[in-house]
């Protein structure tokens, strides 16, 4: 029997509260890796943006304004 999985002691099967508890805690787990994915992504973006507007500042030019969204 592997370990954390308590069985019912007359069926002998998973007590129907701990599958429950499994899928939520599986739940959280993915919406957790969706919103560091989203985070990641938005961050990149960001930093894109900004070594863009480095770039242009560095080069001298003056009309880096357009570059700001």
């Amino acid at each position: 029997m592997p370990r954390g999985r308590r069985l019912d002691r007359v069926s002998g099967r998973e007590r129907p509260q701990d599958a429950e508890d499994r899928v939520t805690a599986s739940l959280a787990g993915l919406a957790m890796a969706l919103a560091l994915v989203v985070l990641c992504l938005f961050l990149t973006d960001r930093l894109h943006l900004k070594a863009q507007l480095e770039d242009c500042l560095f080069a001298g030019r003056t009309n880096c304004a357009a570059l700001i969204r």
